[in-house]
């Protein structure tokens, strides 16, 4: 490796043009000299549909935690996002959620925002800005097949085109944000590093997805999500409606093992009045379908422990899903993502080359934690999930957070410690401070809600006003 490359990676090769593959061309661009996004597929020219991203057909949001560490890789994409139809929601001013515990309030004063577009639309707003670098290309309908090097260095990747043909792309640095299909733990093996632990916690949930054109502008329109109970018998059916670009819904229905929602339209909506509450069927009857219904059954958390590894490759990093998958339920994969991209960032910025692999990798997993234990740490109690049994530790936590969760139904104290961990801004452990253990312990200041909390307008479309 040269001098220049000891100091900071000259070339890198980013493995996939997913969302996590244009966080990590924007996290290292300042600091190196070419970075080359290596994708399998296609890449659309403006918000269409990119083909291998079949989660891109349900429901997305960035947390506050996500949208300020893509702001801060990419400034000005918030601004992007609103400017091509994209809603900024306030939490929980303007969220109407069915907890397990009871309807949350919306609070007049709200503690975070959540972005919500569509899929297409934000993967378009970043892959613009990224790619309008000059030190950034992209070649596609390439596959990376490889790594090239060995246990102690990764010096870059084998590739594969369409018609078959191979060749070799040296780097100093490697970037895996490949995704789900992440080939990383069989190419280590390869290398000889074989003690990679991996977990996986799958509830058996399955998505079914649909667009509606809203009966009314979505601008100021909340987000609904009706959550599943774990503690109650039968299949966990959950549902959630974000207003996205074009005064548009988009929809997304899920159900356990006993209870999964088809791609049968005329099922779609019958399915929505299962859930614990039929506010979003009765939404839906005022709206009309834009699109068929798309069905994934790839939910499970799935996580690989590299940074626990004894050896780890200098120049090879893994990002993303390619770490850590979580169910989309949760609405964290993102998040979590952009947040890994700023710590690699960050590192490169304090001018830290040497190691900077393994670093790096110990820093994406410090965002992956919270995440991981917010996922995991409900999927576990439900009675279909496999991969982990929930321990006494386990059900101990859940029942705290559970009665937690009651609290926040009538203490803006309880609501904004929630919202703090589940917006990816505070880790979970604040949740047991000891004014969090307090409050907790008082319960909720006011009469839980028997209904949700509606304005005046969302009555009137509800009613047929």
């Amino acid at each position: 490796m040269s001098e220049v490359s000891r100091r900071s990676p000259a070339r890198v090769v980013v493995v996939g043009g997913s969302m996590a593959g244009m966080l990590a061309a924007a996290a290292v661009k300042e600091h190196v000299d070419t970075v080359e996004i290596i994708e399998a597929h296609e890449l659309p020219d403006g918000s269409a549909p990119r083909t291998g991203v079949p989660q891109a057909v349900h429901i997305h949001m960035l947390q506050t935690g996500g949208a300020e560490a893509i702001e801060t890789l990419l400034p000005g994409s918030t601004d992007l996002l609103l400017a091509a139809g994209a809603n900024r929601i306030p939490v929980t001013t303007n969220m109407v959620i069915y907890s397990p515990e009871g309807w949350y309030r919306r609070w007049r004063r709200a503690t975070h925002h959540l972005i919500s577009a569509s899929r297409d639309l934000t993967d378009f707003i970043i892959r613009e800005q990224v790619l309008k670098d000059p030190r950034v290309s992209v070649r596609t309908h390439t596959r990376t097949v490889g790594l090239l090097g060995d246990h102690r260095t990764v010096t870059g990747v084998r590739v594969r085109t369409a018609d078959g043909s191979e060749d070799e792309l040296h780097a100093d640095l490697v970037i895996d944000a490949s995704g789900r299909s992440t080939r990383t733990p069989q190419w280590l093996a390869q290398l000889g590093i074989t003690d990679l632990k991996q977990d996986e916690i799958d509830s058996g949930l399955v998505y079914a997805s649909r667009i509606y054109r809203a009966p009314v502008p979505t601008h100021n329109w909340p987000m609904i999500g009706v959550q599943a109970d774990p503690r109650l018998p039968g299949p966990g059916n959950a549902g959630g409606l974000l207003p996205i670009e074009g005064d548009r819904w988009h929809v997304s229905l899920m159900g356990t093992p006993g209870a999964h929602p088809t791609r049968d339209a005329d099922a779609f909506e019958p399915f929505a009045r299962t859930l614990r509450h039929p506010l979003i069927a009765d939404l839906l009857a005022h709206a009309e379908p834009l699109t068929d219904v798309s069905v994934t059954h790839s939910t499970a958390n799935r996580r690989h422990y590299y940074e626990r590894l004894t050896h780890w490759p200098e120049g090879l990093i893994a990002l993303g899903d390619s770490v850590a998958a979580f169910n989309p339920v949760y609405g964290h994969g993102i998040s979590v993502a952009a947040q890994g991209a700023v710590a690699l960032r960050d590192l490169l910025t304090k001018g830290h080359a040497t190691g900077l692999a393994r670093h790096a990798q110990r820093a994406i997993a410090r965002p992956i934690d919270s995440a991981w234990a917010l996922a995991t740490g409900q999927d576990i109690h439900f009675p279909t999930t496999t991969g982990k049994s929930p321990t006494i530790t386990d059900r101990l936590v859940h029942r705290y957070v559970s009665r937690l969760s009651r609290t926040a139904t009538g203490s803006f104290h309880a609501a904004t410690a929630l919202t703090d961990v589940l917006a990816l801004q505070a880790p979970p452990t604040t949740l047991v401070k000891p004014s969090v253990l307090l409050t907790a312990l008082l319960g909720p200041l006011r009469t839980p809600l028997d209904r949700p909390q509606l304005t005046r307008a969302e009555h009137d479309l509800l009613s047929g006003r």
